[in-house]
Formats: C-alpha cells, structure tokens, sequence
C-alpha cells in the first residue's frame, strides 16, 4: 500500500510541475507575441504619417513651384534694383469727346466717381486707355482726371471739362520692373492679392511638412538639426549685428 501511494504522489507532483511549465512556456510565448504587436503598431502608424507628409509636402511643391521660382528670380531683382538700368517708354496720346458728352462731364455725385460709362467707351476710342470703372478726380473745376497705374507703369487721362479734349499718358519701366511689382503686389488689383495669400498658404505648408518629414528622418542623418538651428541663428545674428 505505501508503494503504491508514493507512486500516485510521484504522478500528481509530475501532473503538477508539467502543468506549470506548460503555463510558464505561454506566457513566454504570449509576452513576445504582444512586444511585437506593438513594433507592428508603431511601424503602421509611422508609415500612415510618413505617406501623409511625403503627399501633402509634394502637392504643395508642386502647386507653389512656379510662384517660387518667380519670387525667387524677383527677390534678386529687387536687391540688386539700382544696379539694373532700366530706361522707362513714355508714350503720349490725344483725342476729343463727341461735343454731346460734354454735359455729362459736369453732372456727377462724387469726387471720386468713375466716369459714366458711355464717357469711359469714348475715352477708349481717343487714347489706348479704358479707364471704365476706375476711380476718378473730379475736384479740378477744369478737368477730370484718372490715375490708372499697373504693375511696371504708371499711367493717366485727363478730359478738359470744357473742351472734351483727353489727353494720356504711359510710362513703361520695362519687364522686369513689371515682375518687381508683382513681388510686391503693386498696383496689381485683388485676383493678384488673393493669389498671393494661397501661395504664402502653400509655402507655409510646404515649410511644415518639409520639418516634420525632418524630424522622421533625423535619427539616420545627424547633420538635420544643426543645420535646421543654422538656418534660424544666421538670418538672426546678420540682423542683429549689421542692420541698425
């Protein structure tokens, strides 16, 4: 009898000690298996963002590129404006209103009203000039006068009141005045100022994802921030020491 229960306590204590390997090997098993669920996690979540900014960083390249390129050429132009001759075109021109319009040149509300419309389409047939729409000077008793400027030019008409007689003015600076004038949103009426805010919206975006695509990638190339922190001290110590 005691033979037989010491070899029933050996079978119990082997049941036992194989029972607790067993659940020592899953939780080996499962502690790895969920480690590496969570690498798999990170990793997928990585690429979702790392897609994200490479997309939204080159369709804002894209879209931006020829605006850059033109701001780009235009801020030379601009710093090295005195060094660029340029030798403005004046051109001259004449022309007389119908007699019959000439009353409408004494009836108006405001001093800045445009000219009534059949007047501007007879100014257009007298000199290469519309001034439609265009805000103008009715102070002068003698005179109606219409400042018409654009970008790389500055231009006039002026109507005797008395007479009808409209004479114009055009001063060209050239191509590359035009574009300057341009950079600087000059007399270049509200599509350009719009246009200009989207673009500046585009480069902001391009400039953000440019830093966040910096900072995934920044552990494999250790030069990214140094020249990041280069690229903010520079333009920071010319200015505070050479500009006063």
């Amino acid at each position: 009898m005691e033979a037989a229960d010491a070899l029933e306590q050996r079978a119990e204590n082997s049941r036992v000690t194989g029972a607790a390997a067993s659940g020592d090997t899953v939780q080996s098993i499962a502690r790895p298996k969920t480690a590496k669920q969570g690498k798999k996690k990170n990793k997928k979540a990585r690429a979702f963002w790392l897609k994200q900014l490479h997309t939204w960083h080159w369709v804002s390249a894209a879209v931006s590129l020829a605006a850059m390129f033109l701001f780009s050429v235009t801020g030379i132009t601009l710093n090295h404006a005195a060094s660029i001759g340029a030798e403005p075109v004046v051109t001259k021109s004449e022309g007389k209103l119908p007699a019959a319009l000439l009353a409408r040149l004494h009836a108006t509300g405001d001093a800045t009203d445009p000219l009534p419309a059949d007047v501007a389409k007879a100014v257009a047939g007298a000199v290469p000039l519309n001034p439609a729409g265009r805000a103008a000077d009715w102070s002068a008793e003698d005179e109606v006068y219409i400042a018409m400027p654009g970008p790389g030019r500055d231009a006039w008409v002026s109507i005797d009141r008395a007479t009808g007689e409209v004479a114009a003015e055009v001063t060209d600076r050239g191509w590359i005045s035009y574009l300057n004038d341009l950079h600087k949103g000059r007399n270049t009426g509200d599509a350009w100022f719009w246009f200009i805010d989207l673009f500046a919206a585009a480069c902001v975006l391009f400039t953000l994802t440019g830093l966040l695509l910096l900072q995934l990638h920044a552990r494999h190339r250790p030069m990214t921030w140094p020249l990041v922190i280069l690229s903010l001290i520079a333009p920071l110590l010319l200015a505070l020491l050479f500009i006063h």
